[in-house]
């Protein structure tokens, strides 16, 4: 088995339904660094869901708690770092994922997506008349903030988790940061 050094934590943006989470767990088994998802951290601090969390106090709260929770978690020791899909639409965000790690967007079209997440009722986003449009709208809104990650990763429709994990790490060992490297 492969080992592997992380000098900066790696941070999994992107839509809701993209995989942040299960590419980022997988690709942490991987690299055999911790996996840290910052909504779960939220709602562990908060001790309520999300939806909850918007719904009592509102996203502007939400996203100031998402900062100062990312802001602790990159001055952590380097991990995988999964991230709501908000948390890099704002540019103190932006600044400090690019400052302490690397932002890596997992880039899934809008038609997979919907079909990732139209049955679930946990997005506070999509709590709306027409789900899927306003899935559609927030990929448009969000797109050009995505695309300054330092690291894009197209998504396959035929890939399984595993699959997109392992692209992932390729193009991290291939990466010009060099922030993951292979030691045996």
């Amino acid at each position: 088995m492969s080992r592997y050094q992380l000098t900066k934590t790696v941070v999994m943006i992107g839509m809701m339904g993209a995989g942040k989470t299960a590419v980022g767990t997988a690709l942490a088994e991987l690299i055999d660094v911790p996996f840290i998802d910052s909504d779960a951290q939220i709602v562990q601090a908060a001790n309520q869901t999300i939806p909850e969390i918007f719904d009592a106090f509102g996203e502007a709260f939400f996203r100031d708690k998402e900062s100062l929770v990312l802001k602790r978690l990159l001055d952590g020791p380097p991990s995988v770092l999964s991230t709501g899909g908000g948390a890099y639409l704002q540019k103190t965000n932006r600044e400090m994922i690019a400052a302490q790690g690397l932002a890596v967007w997992l880039k899934v079209d809008r038609d997979l997506l919907w079909a990732r997440v139209r049955h679930k009722d946990t997005r506070p986003l999509l709590r709306v008349a027409d789900p899927k449009a306003r899935l559609f709208e927030l990929l448009g809104e969000r797109a050009p903030y995505y695309r300054q990650a330092g690291l894009v990763v197209d998504a396959d429709p035929n890939y399984s988790v595993q699959d997109m994990a392992d692209k992932v790490l390729k193009q991290l060992l291939n990466h010009p940061m060099n922030i993951l490297r292979k030691i045996a």
